[in-house]
């Protein structure tokens, strides 16, 4: 797989049209846009090459759970019929390969710059232009900024007394040692239960001579199904591309998942437990589009949660340890829904364990292990799956500096303020990809990343044709659309759960209900709108300061 680093690291110009941080599916496409606007970019990223999560994300079991067919690019007609994949739900290494095939073909990497982070990104109010500085020495200077650092790059190391005394090796899933792991003989504990530790324990499980696993809140997971990739339904996918990304585009989350448009609690009971049977068979996360309301109404959705949790039941032989693995704090899907290859039927393996520490918490890392509610347990190695500071963490920590030397950190203090998930007030021509305030993690992230990026190309091009040089969103706009985001999100069971999504994870972040959930397709008309109406909420000023009104 081809390197950044394999070749010396070209100089960085001084004078640029475009900075993006990061060189996942966001930046890789941001900065191919740009080149066909004509405009200059270059890109930094912390990693040694492409493929943003996917880079960092190499656990045992890594893999995508949204269709690999579904997961792909749609700006290439070339692109999408060449690639082959062959699972229906692509592992990381097969991601990574697609992601440097991309990169190759557009030939991307002489405009990035890798193992180089951020480190500071200052707008100058007299000059209208972003100051960007990174830890290897560069000072570029900017007219724009995209933000392409992706919602779960931020990774969250837990902050156990006596971390530094563990005398065997620890690991974070979200920054896998590229060279692999060999768990053979070693007793090993992981830390928690969400989508990297449902991925990793089965494989995990099956090397290692003893897994204890350490969970908190257990997960709702279906079954993904996946398997290699059937030629016949590659093909019908490449046949029909046109037809289903524009149906993609228009739906609920990015995603063909066929809904079924009525709802649970009207629906008698045989025939509901017959179309959840059917879904639990097809697998995968299209298991909540069973029916139009499981979102939204607590006792439909009460329905599907007894029917997964039956299927735990039925899968974990020993009864207290399915009822450990059964969640009951929170509606189904409300946090993302997980899927897995035998997670459940691991627990039936002699040589794993499940200890619950929502009562008994982990008090401590000690030289040989962990202790947990005052006993002691020995470990070899220890793996932490525990999540990121999801969708603010890359961003608040990059030393952003908007008007009035106002850090971003500060402004999102209280939780993430945006104008539709693009652009943030008092941060002028800085655009973010995916942000806080847009479907982004709700969604199927390469249909949104696609929009976002076409949605940013469009609005630079029509800047320069109106020779603009500063965009940023007003403040009553920015206020509106929060507002909105939070209405949104309070019709639906969401901020029900402490997710993620809330922010629940980490300790101190403001509970706030970061994605919008009004849907793909109803955003994505927002948008079109919204730029159609002469960009209406943003701030369009040219050289002289002198407001643009409105085509």
């Amino acid at each position: 797989m081809p390197q950044a680093t394999e070749t010396p690291r070209t100089a960085v110009p001084q004078e640029i049209d475009v900075v993006i941080v990061g060189a996942g599916f966001g930046g890789m496409y941001m900065l191919h846009r740009l080149r066909g606007l004509g405009l200059s970019a270059i890109v930094f990223d912390t990693a040694g090459g492409v493929g943003g999560t996917w880079y960092w994300n190499r656990y045992p079991g890594a893999r995508c759970d949204v269709e690999s067919m579904q997961y792909s690019y749609s700006f290439s007609e070339q692109l999408q019929q060449e690639w082959q994949w062959s699972e229906v739900f692509a592992g990381q290494p097969e991601i990574l390969r697609y992601a440097n095939h991309v990169a190759d073909r557009l030939d991307l990497r002489r405009d990035m710059r890798f193992e180089t982070r951020v480190t500071e990104a200052v707008f100058d109010e007299a000059t209208r232009r972003w100051s960007v500085r990174t830890d290897r020495g560069d000072a570029i200077r900017a007219t724009y900024c995209v933000m392409a650092t992706g919602c779960l790059s931020a990774a969250r190391m837990p902050d156990f007394a006596g971390l530094a005394s563990f005398k065997g090796s620890t690991y974070h899933t979200g920054h896998w040692p590229h060279e692999g792991v060999d768990f053979s003989g070693l007793r090993v504990g992981v830390i928690g239960t969400g989508s990297s530790a449902i991925q990793s324990i089965p494989v995990i499980a099956a090397q290692a001579a003893h897994v204890t696993v350490f969970q908190r809140t257990p997960n709702f997971s279906i079954p993904s199904r996946n398997g290699p990739m059937p030629d016949a339904y590659a093909q019908s996918w490449k046949d029909d591309y046109i037809a289903r990304r524009a149906e993609a585009r228009a739906s609920r989350n990015g995603i063909l998942a066929y809904p079924n448009d009525q709802p649970a609690i009207d629906t008698a009971e045989p025939e509901r437990s017959a179309i959840y049977e059917q879904r639990w068979a097809s697998g995968g996360t299209t298991f909540m589009a069973a029916f139009n309301d499981l979102i939204f109404n607590q006792a439909s959705n009460d329905t599907a949660a007894e029917f997964v949790r039956g299927k735990i039941r039925q899968m974990v032989k020993d009864p207290a340890r399915a009822e450990l693995l059964a969640p009951t704090s929170h509606p189904i899907g409300t946090k993302r829904i997980c899927v897995d290859t035998d997670y459940y039927l691991t627990y039936n393996r002699a040589n794993v364990d499940l200890v619950d520490v929502r009562d008994a918490p982990i008090e401590a890392v000690t030289p040989d292990g962990l202790r947990v509610g005052g006993k002691d347990h020995a470990f070899d190695a220890i793996v932490f799956a525990t999540g990121f500071d999801a969708m603010t963490g890359a961003l608040t920590r990059m030393g952003i500096v908007g008007r009035g030397g106002e850090t971003l950190a500060e402004k999102w203090q209280a939780g993430p303020r945006s104008y539709l998930g693009l652009m943030t007030s008092g941060f002028p021509n800085l655009f973010m990809i995916t942000g806080p305030g847009s479907p982004s993690v709700l969604s199927n992230m390469m249909v949104s990343i696609e929009q976002h990026v076409d949605w940013i190309s469009d609005c630079l091009a029509h800047l320069a044709k109106r020779r603009v040089d500063c965009m940023e969103p007003s403040l009553a706009a920015e206020n509106d659309w929060v507002r909105h985001v939070n209405d949104v999100a309070d019709t639906t069971l969401y901020p029900r759960a402490a997710s993620w999504y809330m922010g629940a994870n980490i300790a101190g972040k403001p509970r706030v209900f970061m994605p919008y959930i009004g849907g793909v397709g109803a955003y994505r008309q927002t948008c079109e709108e919204i730029a159609a109406n002469g960009y209406h909420g943003f701030e369009l000023t040219g050289p002289a300061k002198v407001a643009v009104a409105a085509e």
